[in-house]
């Protein structure tokens, strides 16, 4: 027997509910959202700032994730008398990702636990002891699973492993998120009260861009004297800072009582989240598959491509004033299938995006690219891939946000989880007749191994030229 699936959802994508009052109360869900009540406290980042409370994490949400679930139940199970169990993993995804990975650790042994008393899984040799489980990732959700097989190397469950747009370079829209309120993490108009809660969550930092060197995080002064990385608190905002600030100051067991003093202690904490979230992200860097006992064939890695996504940042050094970020849409760009031209000064045409300037409207591509997969070994998927029919069935479901947010529910994603899921550890899955795939943008001339065998190739539709 094949052995249970667990889908992990990505950031915000988990119901909180709150234990403390006598009727539950809901303080997260898909169309309620109390940003006070799930802010975490200044002294323990891992505790709601307001106390009383008990809030846990409930089930993951309905949209997008409801479709995968099922799809996989009914597609993973071959006979209806022995159902392959597909578990929707629900987490409070405020929290360090150091501590869910150590959750989805228990979470894992108790499916196996559960599935090992089932008596097809019993029959066939399935036990607590031995017990495997295939794991899906969304967005976040694919950097707990890794995060989970790094600190585990030898003593993991996982069999297969499945990531959708998961941000292992970061995203740009974390960092619009803790300044401005709102980003393409979860849609929406920008927000005070979303702001705050923002920078006092800890997971959200884990999702902060790298500066791979080049224009990505570009410092607009020669003569700046600014850290060149997001996670140093010397490159962020002073509004963060004082938010930090005004958050011990209200809710601190023993706040310092000068302002200085609380903006000291401010910076210190945001430090400490950005500390944290850096050294969880050096671990996920420095992965190997090998290391965890798994071949290429056993990880499949879906990345979106095809729309307009923010892929650089621009910082201005306002000397006593601090650093400022210019967050203009000049830096959403989309590149695919071709270049984007536009004349220049001299009638000459110049590149606005390249080809690799593409993402899924959340995450960049080259950022979705995993350091221990070859890029010969990504599927893509695009917002073309959407058919006419699931467009409209998705619009009625409720609010589409991007190709990042819908990609669990893709009709194509799902068929390609299956087929995935469905084949043996360490051989490429045979491909079911109709199933597409694009290869990554920087894969166009080399060859293309998915972990499929057979995939069909779906081209770009177009070629654009701007002029």
């Amino acid at each position: 027997m094949k052995p249970p699936v667990i889908v992990v959802p990505g950031i915000t994508a988990t119901v909180l509910r709150d234990l403390y009052p006598t009727k539950p109360e809901t303080a997260w869900g898909l169309l309620s959202k109390d940003y006070a009540r799930v802010a975490m406290h200044p002294d323990d980042p891992s505790r709601e700032e307001r106390q009383p409370a008990r809030i846990v994490p409930d089930e993951g949400f309905s949209i997008p994730y409801d479709g995968l679930v099922e799809e996989l139940r009914h597609d993973l199970s071959h006979r209806k008398d022995e159902p392959r169990p597909v578990y929707l993993w629900g987490h409070d995804w405020r929290l360090p990702l150091d501590q869910l990975v150590d959750q989805l650790r228990d979470f894992c042994d108790d499916v196996a636990a559960r599935t090992a008393l089932m008596r097809h899984y019993a029959r066939d040799g399935y036990t607590t002891e031995n017990g495997q489980v295939d794991l899906v990732g969304h967005s976040m959700g694919g950097l707990i699973i890794t995060g989970y097989l790094a600190r585990n190397p030898s003593r993991h469950r996982a069999r297969k492993v499945v990531t959708l747009g998961t941000p292992f370079g970061g995203s740009f829209e974390a960092v619009l998120k803790i300044v401005t309120g709102t980003s393409g993490l979860d849609g929406g108009a920008p927000s005070s009260r979303e702001r705050e809660t923002a920078r006092m969550t800890p997971s959200l930092y884990h999702l902060l861009p790298e500066n791979r060197g080049s224009d990505d995080i570009l410092i607009l002064d020669d003569d700046a004297s600014l850290p060149t990385s997001l996670f140093d608190a010397g490159l962020w905002q002073h509004g963060v800072v004082e938010t930090l600030a005004e958050h011990i100051r209200l809710h601190g067991i023993n706040p310092p009582r000068s302002k200085a003093d609380r903006l000291a202690r401010g910076r210190e904490l945001l430090q400490e989240m950005l500390d944290q979230a850096e050294r969880f992200r050096k671990r996920i860097r420095s992965f190997q598959l090998d290391k965890a006992g798994l071949a290429p064939d056993d990880w499949m890695a879906v990345v979106g491509i095809g729309s307009e996504t923010r892929v650089g940042l621009e910082i201005e050094d306002l000397g006593a004033a601090g650093p400022f970020f210019k967050l203009s849409s000049l830096h959403r760009k989309n590149g695919y299938p071709m270049p984007e031209l536009a004349p220049g000064e001299d009638g000459q045409s110049v590149v606005t995006a390249d080809l690799f300037d593409t993402g899924d409207g959340t995450v960049p591509y080259w950022a979705a690219v995993p350091t221990f997969i070859d890029r010969n070994r990504l599927i893509a998927v695009a917002t073309d891939d959407l058919g006419y029919w699931e467009i409209l069935n998705r619009a009625l479901e409720g609010p589409l946000t991007n190709l990042h947010g819908i990609l669990p529910a893709m009709n194509r994603v799902i068929k390609l989880c299956a087929r995935f899921l469905d084949s043996d550890a360490g051989q490429r899955a045979s491909a079911h007749p109709g199933i597409q795939g694009r290869r990554a943008p920087d894969a166009l001339d080399g060859d293309w191994m998915p972990p499929f065998v057979g995939l069909r190739e779906e081209r770009p539709k177009e070629w654009r030229l701007v002029d």
